[in-house]
């Protein structure tokens, strides 16, 4: 039986949205995967703002030398939640969790997830998880950074118990995602969704779920010994105690690196749609690029040890880790290659989505080939720990992450929401994110060569005028991200009605209402042609 609903100018629609159930209950236990990835969306994006309000803080600060307003101690603290929010709570999740839950069912044609419940559960253990890591202040703040290095975070008590097991259960929501995700490609798929016509997010997707169950237990138990040696006084890492700091080092890492490509794989199925889609152009070496997510996956757990070159490693690991970081670039390389010809003869339109690609692809260029100096054993020994590290590290992972992330909201909101957003407020916020975040961090890139180290309170007057313009840039960059939100919360409350199809998608997603009906599909899908093949016939 079809439902009649009516929308907000009074005109009658045969079928229910998403969007038509009111009421805080309806969103809480909710198993439609739309919902939940709206949910992880708005949650990410409230610690977003709260851990960038922490940079500015200690950006301010740093804006001349000498103390101004924090001491030494409250520095460290909000260093150490600004990474750890960002990283567990927003470029990590965002995308794949956010977006992954809502487009990736209908993506193969399927009308939910594989286990609806699993994904409800995973949302919950998410907010919770983030809650914890900001109740940990309560007892006692934590100010051992975001990567809690032992000896010195074995010694802290309750609060390192309180944080870490915050972030073993973010692990938990994470998995069970991955391990969501997996199964709905496998089984889910809609008739003549063969492999070859997934969407390019899609295998992103995929290759990031198979990262997610492998190597996040790894971090979940590591973190919950490092608490419970905080606790009952086990010697896991604490010298003192006969532990082995560098082990600590060993495991951190084994996940961390992975999580790096958990940070930007998904961000790599945003650019292939959006090259794609604003191009008007099929996928260069669609199968080159679908490969090359799951070589850089696999890749990515066996080039850990390239963090701890100066942690007493045998050269022989040192020169294997670093041949093996140099590596890992081919299959980054063989993506921006594969993205540059497809827009090449493309009908390339310049809106909103396609801006903050085209800053991608410049952004994590400049991070990749900086990444090149710290692979190189003997120019690393030099960098470690300076700002030139930090500046990679955002050019790399942030930079990248959050351009993909604005790429997506603004190529996907029509679609989410049914409302087009402004294009000329949208592009002045990509504008000031733009050149802040090359304001930022370019000069810390000076500053770690000169030998200015990171997580310092304070520094020698000759490094003035960098940390001068990175603070600038900081504070640009927070006001286009607040009119870039501004903007996507506008369209939803106030924007023009939107064409189920702007910008003329291809994929499944595109070929249904927007916003798409509660069911996804008002008939079961049967797929024809290929995500990216453009001039055929609409239609599945």
């Amino acid at each position: 039986m079809i439902e009649v609903t009516k929308v907000e100018k009074g005109e009658a629609r045969p079928y229910e949205t998403y969007l038509d159930k009111k009421g805080l209950i309806s969103w809480l236990f909710t198993l439609d995967h739309k919902r939940i990835g709206l949910m992880y969306l708005a949650i990410s994006m409230i610690f977003f703002l709260v851990g960038g309000l922490f940079a500015l803080i200690f950006r301010t600060e740093l804006m001349f030398p000498g103390k101004q307003f924090m001491t030494p101690y409250a520095h460290n603290v909000l260093f150490t939640l600004h990474g750890a929010l960002l990283i567990f709570m927003v470029i990590i999740p965002m995308i794949p969790a956010g977006f992954g839950n809502f487009f990736l069912p209908i993506m193969v044609g399927a009308r939910d997830v594989a286990f609806p419940r699993l994904n409800l559960m995973s949302v919950w253990l998410f907010a919770i998880g983030g809650l914890l890591l900001l109740l940990s202040l309560l007892f006692g703040p934590i100010d051992t950074g975001w990567t809690f290095y032992t000896p010195y975070s074995a010694s802290k008590g309750l609060n390192v118990f309180i944080v870490s097991l915050a972030v073993f259960i973010l692990g938990m929501s994470s998995i069970l995602t991955g391990l969501n995700f997996i199964v709905t490609v496998h089984k889910l798929r809609a008739k003549g969704m063969t492999w070859g016509r997934l969407p390019l997010f899609v295998w992103a997707l995929y290759a990031t779920s198979i990262v997610q169950l492998i190597a996040t237990p790894v971090l979940g138990i590591t973190l919950l010994l490092l608490g419970l040696e905080n606790i009952l006084k086990i010697g896991f890492f604490d010298p003192r105690l006969g532990g082995d700091p560098v082990l600590f080092q060993h495991l951190f890492w084994f996940y961390s690196h992975p999580a790096v490509y958990l940070m930007i794989l998904p961000a790599f199925g945003v650019v292939s749609e959006v090259v794609s889609i604003h191009s008007r152009k099929h996928i260069f070496g669609y199968w080159f690029i679908a490969a090359s997510s799951l070589a850089i996956a696999f890749i990515g757990f066996i080039v850990w040890g390239h963090h701890m070159f100066t942690a007493g490693m045998s050269p022989t690991a040192d020169i294997l880790f670093s041949f093996l970081t140099f590596f890992v670039a081919v299959p980054t390389a063989v993506k921006i290659f594969n993205w540059v010809a497809t827009m090449y003869k493309g009908k390339i339109r310049f809106t909103a989505p396609m801006l903050y690609i085209f800053a991608f692809l410049f952004i994590f260029l400049v991070g990749g080939l900086t990444g090149l100096f710290l692979a190189s054993v003997g120019t690393d020994i030099h960098l470690h720990d300076t700002y030139f590290v930090v500046a990679h590290f955002h050019f790399t992972m942030v930079g990248a992450a959050v351009f993909a992330i604005f790429a997506a909201f603004f190529h996907w909101l029509p679609k989410m929401f049914g409302k087009m957003y402004n294009e000329k407020w949208a592009k002045i916020g990509w504008f000031l994110n733009f050149v802040g975040f090359n304001l930022t961090f370019i000069p810390q890139f000076i500053m770690g060569s000169m030998g200015m180290p990171r997580r310092y309170w304070d520094y020698p007057v000759e490094f003035w005028p960098y940390h001068f313009v990175s603070t600038i840039g900081a504070f640009m960059i927070a006001t286009g991200v607040l009119i870039s939100i501004g903007v996507i919360l506008h369209a939803r409350l106030k924007g023009k009605k939107a064409p189920d199809n702007p910008w003329g998608g291809m994929s499944l997603e595109w070929q249904i209402p927007s916003p798409p009906p509660t069911e996804n599909f008002l008939k079961e899908p049967v797929v024809t042609h290929g995500p990216y093949d453009f001039g055929k016939k609409e239609g599945h």
